[in-house]
Protein backbone atom coordinates (compact mmCIF):
# COMPACT_ATOMS: atom_id res chain seq x y z
CA UNK A 1 0.00 0.00 0.00
CA UNK A 2 2.83 2.38 0.82
CA UNK A 3 4.47 1.73 -2.55
CA UNK A 4 1.15 2.40 -4.30
CA UNK A 5 0.76 5.65 -2.40
CA UNK A 6 4.28 6.76 -3.34
CA UNK A 7 3.61 5.87 -6.96
CA UNK A 8 0.48 8.01 -7.01
CA UNK A 9 2.31 10.97 -5.48
CA UNK A 10 5.14 10.57 -8.01
CA UNK A 11 2.66 10.78 -10.89
CA UNK A 12 0.44 13.81 -10.18
CA UNK A 13 -0.91 13.87 -13.75
CA UNK A 14 -2.27 10.35 -13.41
CA UNK A 15 -3.67 11.14 -9.97
CA UNK A 16 -5.42 14.24 -11.31
CA UNK A 17 -6.87 12.19 -14.15
CA UNK A 18 -8.16 9.74 -11.56
CA UNK A 19 -9.96 12.50 -9.68
CA UNK A 20 -11.51 13.78 -12.93
CA UNK A 21 -12.69 10.33 -13.99
CA UNK A 22 -14.03 9.68 -10.51
CA UNK A 23 -15.93 12.97 -10.50
CA UNK A 24 -17.51 12.18 -13.88
CA UNK A 25 -18.58 8.79 -12.52
CA UNK A 26 -20.18 10.35 -9.42
CA UNK A 27 -22.07 12.91 -11.52
CA UNK A 28 -23.42 10.10 -13.71
CA UNK A 29 -24.44 8.02 -10.69
CA UNK A 30 -26.21 11.03 -9.19
CA UNK A 31 -28.83 10.85 -11.93
CA UNK A 32 -29.64 7.19 -11.24
CA UNK A 33 -32.26 7.63 -8.53
CA UNK A 34 -34.17 10.47 -10.23
CA UNK A 35 -34.17 8.50 -13.50
CA UNK A 36 -35.31 5.35 -11.71
CA UNK A 37 -38.05 7.33 -9.99
CA UNK A 38 -39.37 8.43 -13.40
CA UNK A 39 -39.09 4.94 -14.90
CA UNK A 40 -40.93 3.05 -12.12
CA UNK A 41 -43.98 5.22 -12.65
CA UNK A 42 -44.60 3.28 -15.89
CA UNK A 43 -42.28 0.25 -15.77
CA UNK A 44 -42.49 -2.59 -13.23
CA UNK A 45 -39.43 -2.54 -10.92
CA UNK A 46 -38.39 -6.14 -11.60
CA UNK A 47 -38.63 -5.72 -15.38
CA UNK A 48 -36.77 -2.40 -15.16
CA UNK A 49 -33.95 -4.06 -13.20
CA UNK A 50 -33.44 -7.03 -15.51
CA UNK A 51 -33.99 -5.01 -18.70
CA UNK A 52 -31.37 -2.40 -17.80
CA UNK A 53 -28.91 -5.16 -16.88
CA UNK A 54 -29.60 -6.96 -20.17
CA UNK A 55 -29.07 -3.84 -22.24
CA UNK A 56 -25.87 -2.93 -20.40
CA UNK A 57 -24.67 -6.54 -20.52
CA UNK A 58 -25.11 -6.75 -24.29
CA UNK A 59 -23.14 -3.54 -24.77
CA UNK A 60 -20.45 -4.75 -22.35
CA UNK A 61 -20.11 -8.03 -24.23
CA UNK A 62 -19.60 -6.14 -27.49
CA UNK A 63 -16.95 -3.96 -25.85
CA UNK A 64 -15.04 -6.96 -24.53
CA UNK A 65 -15.17 -8.74 -27.90
CA UNK A 66 -14.20 -5.70 -29.94
CA UNK A 67 -11.28 -4.86 -27.67
CA UNK A 68 -10.27 -8.55 -27.41
CA UNK A 69 -9.98 -8.46 -23.64
CA UNK A 70 -8.57 -11.51 -21.92
CA UNK A 71 -10.95 -13.67 -19.94
CA UNK A 72 -10.89 -13.34 -16.14
CA UNK A 73 -8.92 -15.95 -14.24
CA UNK A 74 -10.66 -18.59 -12.15
CA UNK A 75 -10.00 -16.70 -8.92
CA UNK A 76 -11.77 -13.66 -10.36
CA UNK A 77 -15.09 -15.43 -10.87
CA UNK A 78 -16.36 -15.30 -7.28
CA UNK A 79 -15.50 -11.60 -6.78
CA UNK A 80 -17.16 -10.78 -10.12
CA UNK A 81 -20.29 -12.66 -9.03
CA UNK A 82 -20.33 -10.60 -5.83
CA UNK A 83 -20.01 -7.42 -7.88
CA UNK A 84 -22.89 -8.59 -10.09
CA UNK A 85 -25.11 -9.38 -7.11
CA UNK A 86 -24.32 -6.02 -5.54
CA UNK A 87 -24.43 -3.47 -8.36
CA UNK A 88 -26.04 -5.29 -11.30
CA UNK A 89 -28.96 -6.91 -9.43
CA UNK A 90 -29.11 -5.84 -5.77
CA UNK A 91 -28.86 -2.05 -5.86
CA UNK A 92 -30.96 -1.48 -9.01
CA UNK A 93 -33.76 -3.83 -7.89
CA UNK A 94 -33.91 -2.63 -4.29
CA UNK A 95 -33.89 1.05 -5.27
CA UNK A 96 -36.53 0.48 -7.94
CA UNK A 97 -38.74 -1.19 -5.33
CA UNK A 98 -38.00 1.52 -2.76
CA UNK A 99 -38.87 4.34 -5.15
CA UNK A 100 -42.43 3.07 -5.30
CA UNK A 101 -42.75 4.17 -1.66
CA UNK A 102 -40.44 7.17 -1.30
CA UNK A 103 -39.39 10.12 -3.44
CA UNK A 104 -35.97 10.25 -5.07
CA UNK A 105 -35.09 13.25 -2.88
CA UNK A 106 -35.84 11.22 0.25
CA UNK A 107 -33.90 8.22 -1.05
CA UNK A 108 -30.85 10.34 -1.86
CA UNK A 109 -30.36 10.99 1.86
CA UNK A 110 -29.56 7.29 2.19
CA UNK A 111 -26.91 7.61 -0.53
CA UNK A 112 -24.96 9.62 2.05
CA UNK A 113 -24.29 6.26 3.71
CA UNK A 114 -22.77 4.72 0.57
CA UNK A 115 -19.16 5.82 1.22
CA UNK A 116 -19.49 4.47 4.75
CA UNK A 117 -20.87 1.15 3.53
CA UNK A 118 -18.07 0.89 1.00
CA UNK A 119 -15.49 1.62 3.69
CA UNK A 120 -16.96 -0.94 6.09
CA UNK A 121 -16.93 -3.69 3.47
CA UNK A 122 -13.41 -2.67 2.43
CA UNK A 123 -12.36 -3.09 6.07
CA UNK A 124 -14.08 -6.46 6.36
CA UNK A 125 -12.77 -7.79 3.06
CA UNK A 126 -9.29 -6.32 3.50
CA UNK A 127 -8.83 -7.33 7.13
CA UNK A 128 -7.89 -3.81 8.23
CA UNK A 129 -8.25 -2.66 11.86
CA UNK A 130 -9.65 0.88 11.97
CA UNK A 131 -9.40 3.09 15.01
CA UNK A 132 -12.30 3.20 17.50
CA UNK A 133 -13.17 6.71 16.27
CA UNK A 134 -14.01 5.17 12.89
CA UNK A 135 -16.79 3.09 14.42
CA UNK A 136 -18.00 6.05 16.49
CA UNK A 137 -18.62 8.19 13.41
CA UNK A 138 -19.99 5.18 11.53
CA UNK A 139 -22.66 4.56 14.15
CA UNK A 140 -23.42 8.28 14.44
CA UNK A 141 -23.95 8.64 10.70
CA UNK A 142 -26.21 5.59 10.61
CA UNK A 143 -28.21 6.87 13.58
CA UNK A 144 -28.75 10.23 11.86
CA UNK A 145 -30.19 8.58 8.76
CA UNK A 146 -32.43 6.17 10.68
CA UNK A 147 -33.59 8.96 12.97
CA UNK A 148 -34.47 11.15 10.01
CA UNK A 149 -36.42 8.36 8.31
CA UNK A 150 -38.42 7.63 11.48
CA UNK A 151 -39.09 11.32 12.17
CA UNK A 152 -40.83 11.73 8.81
CA UNK A 153 -43.78 9.68 10.06
CA UNK A 154 -46.23 7.53 8.18
CA UNK A 155 -48.64 10.42 7.70
CA UNK A 156 -46.58 11.80 4.80
CA UNK A 157 -47.45 8.87 2.53
CA UNK A 158 -44.92 8.15 -0.19
CA UNK A 159 -42.44 10.64 1.22
CA UNK A 160 -41.87 8.47 4.28
CA UNK A 161 -42.37 4.71 4.38
CA UNK A 162 -40.76 2.05 6.60
CA UNK A 163 -40.81 -0.34 3.64
CA UNK A 164 -39.11 2.18 1.36
CA UNK A 165 -36.53 3.09 3.99
CA UNK A 166 -35.65 -0.55 4.68
CA UNK A 167 -35.31 -1.25 0.97
CA UNK A 168 -32.99 1.75 0.58
CA UNK A 169 -30.81 0.58 3.48
CA UNK A 170 -30.53 -2.88 1.91
CA UNK A 171 -29.71 -1.24 -1.43
CA UNK A 172 -26.88 0.76 0.12
CA UNK A 173 -25.44 -2.37 1.74
CA UNK A 174 -25.57 -4.25 -1.58
CA UNK A 175 -23.95 -1.37 -3.45
CA UNK A 176 -21.26 -0.87 -0.82
CA UNK A 177 -20.31 -4.52 -1.08
CA UNK A 178 -20.26 -4.34 -4.88
CA UNK A 179 -18.10 -1.20 -4.85
CA UNK A 180 -15.60 -2.62 -2.37
CA UNK A 181 -15.32 -5.97 -4.14
CA UNK A 182 -15.07 -4.30 -7.53
CA UNK A 183 -12.34 -1.94 -6.37
CA UNK A 184 -10.41 -4.86 -4.93
CA UNK A 185 -10.49 -7.02 -8.07
CA UNK A 186 -9.89 -4.05 -10.39
CA UNK A 187 -6.28 -3.94 -9.18
CA UNK A 188 -5.52 -7.16 -11.08
CA UNK A 189 -8.29 -7.41 -13.69
CA UNK A 190 -8.50 -3.78 -14.75
CA UNK A 191 -10.87 -0.91 -14.03
CA UNK A 192 -13.67 -0.90 -16.62
CA UNK A 193 -13.24 -4.61 -17.27
CA UNK A 194 -14.66 -5.40 -13.83
CA UNK A 195 -18.13 -4.03 -14.49
CA UNK A 196 -18.13 -5.38 -18.05
CA UNK A 197 -17.36 -8.93 -16.94
CA UNK A 198 -19.82 -8.68 -14.04
CA UNK A 199 -22.53 -7.67 -16.52
CA UNK A 200 -21.58 -10.46 -18.95
CA UNK A 201 -21.60 -13.09 -16.20
CA UNK A 202 -25.12 -12.09 -15.21
CA UNK A 203 -26.33 -11.59 -18.82
CA UNK A 204 -27.84 -15.09 -19.43
CA UNK A 205 -29.94 -14.88 -16.27
CA UNK A 206 -30.93 -11.26 -16.93
CA UNK A 207 -32.00 -12.04 -20.50
CA UNK A 208 -34.14 -14.96 -19.34
CA UNK A 209 -35.78 -12.85 -16.62
CA UNK A 210 -36.35 -10.03 -19.10
CA UNK A 211 -38.25 -12.39 -21.37
CA UNK A 212 -40.29 -13.76 -18.46
CA UNK A 213 -41.20 -10.39 -16.95
CA UNK A 214 -41.68 -8.39 -20.14
CA UNK A 215 -45.12 -6.77 -20.48
CA UNK A 216 -47.28 -7.59 -23.48
CA UNK A 217 -46.48 -4.20 -25.00
CA UNK A 218 -44.29 -1.19 -24.33
CA UNK A 219 -46.21 1.11 -26.64
CA UNK A 220 -47.77 2.91 -23.69
CA UNK A 221 -44.45 4.18 -22.36
CA UNK A 222 -43.90 7.93 -22.52
CA UNK A 223 -40.68 9.43 -23.81
CA UNK A 224 -39.48 10.34 -20.27
CA UNK A 225 -39.81 6.66 -19.33
CA UNK A 226 -37.84 5.58 -22.40
CA UNK A 227 -35.13 8.16 -21.71
CA UNK A 228 -34.95 7.05 -18.08
CA UNK A 229 -34.62 3.40 -19.12
CA UNK A 230 -31.84 4.36 -21.52
CA UNK A 231 -30.05 6.39 -18.87
CA UNK A 232 -30.10 3.75 -16.12
CA UNK A 233 -29.11 1.07 -18.66
CA UNK A 234 -26.18 2.75 -20.38
CA UNK A 235 -25.01 5.47 -18.00
CA UNK A 236 -25.85 4.21 -14.51
CA UNK A 237 -25.09 0.56 -15.21
CA UNK A 238 -22.09 0.81 -17.53
CA UNK A 239 -20.63 4.18 -18.54
CA UNK A 240 -20.58 5.54 -15.00
CA UNK A 241 -18.62 2.50 -13.83
CA UNK A 242 -16.12 2.86 -16.68
CA UNK A 243 -15.17 6.30 -15.35
CA UNK A 244 -15.55 5.30 -11.70
CA UNK A 245 -13.31 2.23 -11.72
CA UNK A 246 -10.80 3.98 -13.97
CA UNK A 247 -10.64 6.79 -11.43
CA UNK A 248 -10.15 4.33 -8.57
CA UNK A 249 -7.26 2.67 -10.38
CA UNK A 250 -5.58 5.92 -11.41
CA UNK A 251 -6.04 7.99 -8.27
CA UNK A 252 -6.31 5.36 -5.57
CA UNK A 253 -9.40 3.73 -4.06
CA UNK A 254 -9.29 5.57 -0.74
CA UNK A 255 -8.61 8.99 -2.25
CA UNK A 256 -11.01 8.97 -5.21
CA UNK A 257 -13.64 7.20 -3.12
CA UNK A 258 -14.06 10.46 -1.22
CA UNK A 259 -15.87 11.86 -4.26
CA UNK A 260 -18.88 9.74 -3.36
CA UNK A 261 -19.55 12.32 -0.66
CA UNK A 262 -20.65 14.74 -3.37
CA UNK A 263 -23.29 12.39 -4.78
CA UNK A 264 -26.15 13.36 -2.41
CA UNK A 265 -25.70 17.04 -3.32
CA UNK A 266 -25.82 16.33 -7.04
CA UNK A 267 -28.77 13.99 -6.58
CA UNK A 268 -30.80 16.45 -4.53
CA UNK A 269 -30.18 19.16 -7.12
CA UNK A 270 -31.38 16.86 -9.91
CA UNK A 271 -34.46 15.78 -7.95
CA UNK A 272 -35.43 19.39 -7.35
CA UNK A 273 -34.65 20.53 -10.90
CA UNK A 274 -35.95 17.67 -13.03
CA UNK A 275 -38.71 16.19 -10.86
CA UNK A 276 -39.73 19.37 -9.04
CA UNK A 277 -39.59 17.47 -5.76
CA UNK A 278 -39.44 19.40 -2.54
CA UNK A 279 -36.05 19.29 -0.87
CA UNK A 280 -36.67 20.21 2.74
CA UNK A 281 -34.09 21.87 5.00
CA UNK A 282 -34.17 18.67 7.06
CA UNK A 283 -33.07 16.58 4.08
CA UNK A 284 -30.20 18.93 3.36
CA UNK A 285 -29.22 19.10 7.02
CA UNK A 286 -29.16 15.34 7.47
CA UNK A 287 -27.25 14.88 4.22
CA UNK A 288 -24.59 17.37 5.31
CA UNK A 289 -24.36 15.77 8.77
CA UNK A 290 -23.99 12.29 7.31
CA UNK A 291 -21.31 13.50 4.89
CA UNK A 292 -19.37 15.00 7.81
CA UNK A 293 -19.64 11.73 9.72
CA UNK A 294 -18.47 9.71 6.72
CA UNK A 295 -15.55 12.09 6.16
CA UNK A 296 -14.53 11.74 9.80
CA UNK A 297 -14.88 7.96 9.64
CA UNK A 298 -12.61 7.89 6.59
CA UNK A 299 -10.10 10.02 8.46
CA UNK A 300 -9.81 7.43 11.20
CA UNK A 301 -10.14 4.32 9.02
CA UNK A 302 -6.44 3.49 9.32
Amino acid sequence: MENASKLQHSNPVKASSGWLNGLIGVVIFSGSLPATRIAVQEIAPVFLTVARASIAGAVALCMLLLLKERRPARHHILPLCIVALGVVLGFPLLTALALQYVTSAHSIVFVGLLPLATAVFAVLRGGERPKPAFWLFSVLGSALVVGFAVSQGLSQGLKASPVGDCLMLLAILACGLGYAEGAKVSRTLGGWQVICWALVISLPVMLALTALTAPSTLAHLSWPAWLSLGYVSLFSMLIGFVFWYRGLVQGGIAAVGQLQLLQPFFGLALAATLLHEQVSPGMIGVTVAVILCVAAARRFSR
